[in-house]
Parts: C-alpha cells; sequence; structure tokens
C-alpha cells in the first residue's frame, strides 16, 4: 500500500469512526468534549504515521479507539486527576507493557449510547443555537469547518469560533454526559434535530470533494434518527424527521450514473428508488400525523413533500400543485430564503417557469443566498426553459464557479455547454 493510498483509508475509516471514536472519549473523559476530541485527533496522527508501513488493521475503528484510550491514559497521568480518571479507563489495559489488548474487544459495549449523550451534551443549553449545532456537526458528523460554513451559508472563520467557544464553555459548565430527562430533553430536541438534518444532507448532497453523496454521513444521521425516535416516541416532529430522511435517501440509488455521475430528480430511474425505505418512511410519516393530529411541523411538512415525490410513479405524475402549497406552509412555519427558492421550482413546474422566476427572484438579493450556488443553477433552469439562453449560460456557469464539488461542478458545466450550442 503506498502512503497516499494509506492517507485515503484513513481519511475514509476517520469520516466513519470519528463520532463513535470522540463520543466513547468523551464518556471517559466526564463529558470533557474538547479533550476527546485532541485524543481522537492524535489517533488520526498515529493511523496516519503507522498504517503506510504496517497495513490497514483488521478492525480500524477499535484500533484508533485502543490508541485514543492509550493517549488518554497518558494524559491522565500527567495531572492530579489521574487515579479517578484511571478507574474510568479500567485497570486491566495491560499498561506500560507495549501490547495492545485484542482489538475487537477494545471498544465499549455501549459505544452507541454514547454518541446519543454527545449528541444531547453538544445541544447543551449553555451554548446558543449556532454553536450547538455547529459543534455537533463538528463532533459526530466528522464535518469540517468548511463544510459546516457552506451549510450554514457563513464564513468558515465564523464556524471555527463558534466551535472553540462551545468547546470551552461545555467545558466550564462541567456539563454532565448524559442524555437529560423530563422537559430539559424536549427543550433541547429541535436543536438536535437540525443537527440530524444537516448532517443528512451533508451526506445526501456533499458540499465539496470528487463524491455527489457521502452514504454513510446519511446512514449515521438516520440511525440516530431512529434511536432517538425510541427515546421519545411520542414527538411528533422525530418521526416526522426520520421519514423525511428515509424518504429521501429512498433515491440515493438513482442519483448518481455508472461513473458517479448526478442524476438529477426529474431524470432518475425511478425502478431503482428503494421501495422499502419509502414503506418505512411513509409509516413513519403517518405516525407523525397521528401524533400531531394532521398538523404539520417543519419536517413533517418536508416530509410530505418527500411523500410526493414518492407516490409518484413518473415524474410526470408529480403532484407539483400540492409541493408548492406544501412549500407555501413550510415557509410560514419556518422563513427561510432556500425554501422560497425550492418554492420558486415547484412553483414554475405547476404554474409555469414565469411564474417560479418571479418567485426565485424576489429573494435573490437575500443576503443568506449570496455563496449559495443552487440559486444561479435554479435561475439557469429557469431562463432556459423560457428561451433565455444567453442568459441560462451565464447562471449555469456562476453556479458552477461557487460549488466545491466536484461532480456537480461538472454537470452544471455540461449545461451551460449544452444551452450554449
Amino acid at each position: 500500500m503506498t502512503v497516499a493510498d494509506a492517507h485515503r483509508t484513513v481519511e475514509t475509516v476517520w469520516r466513519i469512526e470519528a463520532p463513535r471514536l470522540i463520543a466513547g472519549l468523551a464518556r471517559m473523559a466526564r463529558g470533557d468534549v474538547g479533550l476527546a476530541e485532541e485524543l481522537a485527533q492524535d489517533a488520526l496522527v498515529a493511523a496516519l504515521e503507522q498504517w503506510p508501513e504496517s497495513g490497514v488493521p483488521r478492525n480500524p475503528g477499535a484500533w484508533l479507539m485502543t490508541i485514543a484510550k492509550r493517549r488518554a491514559v497518558d494524559q491522565f497521568r500527567r495531572n492530579e486527576r489521574y487515579a479517578e480518571k484511571l478507574e474510568e479507563v479500567g485497570r486491566d489495559q495491560q499498561l506500560g507493557e507495549g501490547v495492545l489488548p485484542d482489538f475487537d474487544a477494545a471498544l465499549d459495549d455501549h459505544i452507541e449510547d454514547d454518541v446519543l449523550r454527545l449528541l444531547f451534551v453538544a445541544c447543551h443549553p449553555v451554548l446558543n443555537t449556532q454553536a450547538r449545532v455547529a459543534l455537533t456537526l463538528r463532533m459526530l458528523g466528522g464535518l469540517t469547518t468548511d463544510e459546516i460554513a457552506r451549510a450554514f451559508l457563513v464564513r468558515e472563520s465564523t464556524i471555527a469560533q463558534r466551535i472553540v467557544r462551545a468547546k470551552k464553555a461545555l467545558t466550564a459548565a462541567k456539563v454532565p454526559f448524559e442524555v437529560p430527562e423530563g422537559e430539559e430533553r424536549v427543550a433541547r430536541l429541535s436543536s438536535v434535530l437540525e443537527v440530524l438534518y444537516l448532517v443528512f444532507n451533508e451526506g445526501y448532497s456533499a458540499t465539496r470533494g470528487d463524491d455527489w453523496m457521502r452514504p454513510a454521513l446519511c446512514e449515521e444521521a438516520m440511525r440516530l434518527g431512529r434511536v432517538l425516535a425510541g427515546l421519545m416516541p411520542d414527538e411528533p416532529e422525530v418521526h416526522g424527521l426520520v421519514a423525511l430522511m428515509e424518504l429521501q435517501a429512498s433515491r440515493a440509488k438513482a442519483r448518481t450514473g455508472p461513473n458517479g455521475e448526478p442524476v438529477l430528480l426529474l431524470d432518475q430511474d425511478r425502478s431503482r428508488w428503494d421501495r422499502l425505505l419509502i414503506q418505512h418512511g411513509l409509516a413513519a410519516l403517518a405516525l407523525s400525523e397521528q401524533l400531531a393530529e394532521g398538523a404539520y411541523g417543519p419536517y413533517s411538512a418536508q416530509a410530505e413533500i418527500a411523500a410526493c415525490h414518492a407516490r409518484a410513479r413518473t415524474a410526470p405524475e408529480t403532484d407539483w400543485a400540492r409541493i408548492a402549497a406544501l412549500y407555501e406552509g413550510l415557509a410560514k412555519l419556518q422563513p427561510s430564503p432556500v425554501i422560497e427558492l425550492n418554492r420558486g421550482v415547484a412553483v414554475a413546474m405547476a404554474y409555469g417557469p414565469s411564474a417560479g422566476l418571479a418567485v426565485v427572484d424576489a429573494v435573490a438579493d437575500d443576503p443568506a443566498l449570496k455563496d449559495y450556488h443552487l440559486l444561479p443553477s435554479v435561475r439557469g433552469d429557469l431562463l432556459q426553459k423560457l428561451g433565455r439562453l444567453e442568459e441560462a449560460e451565464q447562471e449555469f456557469r456562476r453556479a458552477a464557479e461557487m460549488t466545491e464539488n466536484a461532480r456537480e461542478r461538472a454537470l452544471l458545466l455540461d449545461r451551460a455547454t449544452a444551452v450554449g450550442r
């Protein structure tokens, strides 16, 4: 294995294992998420140094946890809390003997619960909403500050500052590493749901890199959503979010072509949609609506929009008028220029491109959309349908310059070239 191959493997493993690794270490460190991330990063560095020579271990996640635990022991030994922390790590780790324990046994049995605990810790009220979301995306989603910044449509330096301050605030407040109970749990729920959906979206449409999707992030967000639904079975919006993620994830196999290129919704082969995920998503949506007695929250409303697509056997059968109405209702629940942009697409499909462009142009100057590549992409599509081809080409090229995802950039440039012919 070359050094480059090893480094790519380490990066892939890190994306998958980082949430579990940091969560397990945070429990050991009594909720000190800053220390947990430092220990995890130490293990990552060790992998980058050793794997090119030794090869990738049979269980890379357990290898990283074992190395991180050893770093933890060293850290605890150097401070006055060593005796207390040693009990957390375990006295049977053969310290000082230079022999790693069995990698398959190195991960704790309750590591999955630790991820959920970390999720609620990161969403503690001691942090403001923006800091909660940014920290959780960093810790549990394994996203870079740049990727989080693009999800929030803000500057990277802003996100970096939020994360640093959030970790310091949690440490200073000595937040317990536990899932809250009762009213406190409900109070943190909206932030937790927001985090899970942002993680899912980063997996569903990656903001950067060479891949159109990052399935591991989608799967992790759905897994956490299902765990949360089991923990809070009477909360309609928890089931609404699960429904939304499952219905969107059902299209995953149809969203890319043979060479990994993006395939847009209306061009997808619907026979490749995952009918089991659709069935599960529709069931979760029905449960959400039952618990809410027919009322829609932000996530159940978006799930109903996704359900309109899932129920349509072919693209022409899609009920775009209903989708436009659902977006209008969603905009009242959760005002956002991005929602208005999506409503513009639905209005265009239901009532024509001129009507859709009017909705889009009404929010085109919103500062939040300044660096949002989907604005010129949508405008390019509508302008093309209106026969304004020169303007459409310019918009597609502008969108291509703004996106950092290689697959999406290629798609937009292809559309620009096709329009310009």
